[in-house]
């Protein structure tokens, strides 16, 4: 049996973090260069012409108030399993996040946060992960359902009312049934093993980093000047946010997903293009972006239980 080293998996360790650190500033340096979408020559512009020191903080600040929250969740979510810090839970955030940028829906982001655990608790972290980024996925789900009935889709709302039914009814009279020694009973009587008082701080706390993000995409439509009725910016932002959350993507690309489902919707309200793709670019950088430059720091800082 071959044996290595401490020293050689001290090294293999490092050269695996540094490509994290080097493909997540790569893949986001990509997008930001070679995007045929963004003209910088009119972002420039239009950011020299919306310049405000104290309107940058204004927003700047839901985005630490959006992360923050999830630092909260998941504080929350693993005190079930094992009290830790918030100076722990944010670097387990942001160290996964930045793992998670150049995978599938984020799916790194699951293994990120397993690191930092033994491994007889991967299952585990694996499952309270899924019920942190669940509840988002529902409330996005449900926000969006009702933006599109505000904005007259009705068709497309009753579709989506329908198919949860469907759904939800499919998994009641399935519950009993295993695959693979699973069922969804099973799932129910893991998820009810969590204290109530834990679920409802979640949910409370999914609430408003929702309201958190998407009144910052409202906030950024005001600063550019466009003029649209509260309620009918709020129910588009929700229906974006739906939809856009609902197709295969990459962390790196979900502004590029996010500015095509925007401009198609915003385009209806004559909302000028470039407005919505630079909008939608500032989210990401602002959510995204600024995250991931200080989530690189965790990984690079990470230590394998067996160090």
């Amino acid at each position: 049996m071959i044996t290595i080293s401490h020293k050689a998996k001290q090294f293999g360790v490092f050269i695996i973090k540094l490509l994290i650190v080097t493909a997540a500033f790569y893949f986001i340096y990509d997008q930001l260069a070679n995007n045929d979408k963004l003209d910088w020559v009119k972002f420039h512009s239009l950011l020299y012409d919306n310049q405000s020191f104290s309107g940058a903080l204004f927003l700047l600040s839901f985005s630490v108030a959006n992360r923050y929250l999830e630092i909260l969740k998941w504080h929350n979510l693993v005190s079930f399993l094992k009290p830790i810090s918030l100076g722990e839970s944010t670097k387990q955030v942001l160290g996964a996040l930045t793992a998670g940028i150049f995978t599938p829906n984020g799916l790194g982001e699951y293994a990120g946060k397993a690191l930092y655990f033994d491994k007889k608790k991967t299952k585990k972290i694996i499952f309270l992960n899924l019920i942190c980024n669940g509840i988002q996925m529902i409330l996005t789900i449900i926000f969006g359902t009702i933006g599109l009935f505000i904005n007259g889709y009705w068709k497309w709302a009753l579709a989506i009312v329908g198919l949860s039914t469907l759904i939800i009814l499919f998994s009641f009279l399935s519950k009993n049934i295993k695959v693979k020694g699973y069922s969804i009973e099973k799932l129910i009587h893991k998820i009810n093993e969590i204290p109530k008082r834990i679920h409802q701080k979640n949910n409370l706390l999914a609430v408003c980093r929702y309201l958190v993000f998407s009144h910052q995409y409202y906030f950024l439509f005001l600063a550019f000047d466009v003029d649209l009725p509260y309620v009918t910016m709020m129910a588009t932002i929700a229906t974006v946010y739906f939809l856009a959350s609902s197709l295969p993507s990459f962390q790196f690309l979900d502004f590029a997903v996010k500015g095509s489902v925007a401009v198609f919707f915003f385009d209806k309200l004559g909302v000028n293009e470039w407005i919505v793709v630079f909008i939608s670019t500032l989210m990401w950088f602002l959510n995204v972006v600024l995250p991931v430059v200080i989530g690189s720091y965790y990984v690079l800082k990470f230590k394998p239980k067996w160090e």
